[in-house]
């Protein structure tokens, strides 16, 4: 395993939960992610689908160094090379294309493609990569799938995202071939908008015991 694929091992198996994040304003970003972290959530990702996503990532990198921040929602090798100077320590995308994977063998910073079916996890492994994205998970088969796969490709393993709650996680994380699992619950927006940083890292909490 090289050192980059075994950087974004351990960071996925460093918590049971890896939060998925929108970040709607930027004044939200760092309380979010230090409240995250208070709870035992210290790696997150921002998705990219926000105007101000950048300038949370990098606010999160530089304000609380409790923090792991990556980025999410990346669709492009110049959304690659913008996440990562904004301080981003690893990169999550929905898919993956040729030029995605590209991007990814030209950057120290390590890749976590989405896949849904079982070409997809192929193609991940034929470029040399043994861990990544499931995704959507819910609606690609769930649990069920991950465990069907996990005989004919043994050797890959998975964070799920898409569905996942405090309800289901544990069906996910008891499969020897899942890492992690990505989840949007424990920052609801209602508490976010609130400024609820307590609530958050309750719940942040709940799911760092999940395992």
């Amino acid at each position: 395993m090289s050192d980059k694929a075994a950087n974004l091992v351990s960071i996925l198996k460093s918590q049971p939960v890896m939060p998925v994040l929108i970040i709607e304003k930027l004044e939200d970003a760092v309380p979010l992610a230090r409240a995250l972290a208070a709870g035992g959530l210290k790696a997150i990702e921002i998705t990219m689908r926000t105007a101000c996503a950048l300038d949370a990532i990098k606010a999160v990198a530089e304000e609380s160094p409790d923090t792991l921040v990556g980025a999410g929602t990346i669709l492009t090798p110049a959304d690659y090379a913008a996440a990562v100077k904004a301080g981003s320590k690893f990169i999550v995308s929905p898919g993956a294309t040729p030029a995605l994977f590209a991007a990814a063998k030209d950057s120290d910073v390590p890749f976590l493609p989405g896949t849904s079916t079982a070409s997809e996890i192929m193609k991940a492994r034929e470029e040399g990569l043994r861990t990544v994205k499931f995704f959507p998970a819910e609606q690609s088969g769930g649990a069920p799938f991950l465990k069907a796969i996990s005989s004919p490709i043994a050797d890959m393993s998975f964070c799920p995202t898409g569905g996942i709650s405090l309800k289901n996680a544990k069906d996910y994380l008891s499969l020897p071939n899942v890492v992690c699992v990505g989840g949007s619950w424990v920052a609801p927006k209602d508490l976010v908008a609130a400024g609820d940083w307590a609530g958050i890292t309750k719940l942040a909490a709940e799911a760092a015991a999940l395992r």
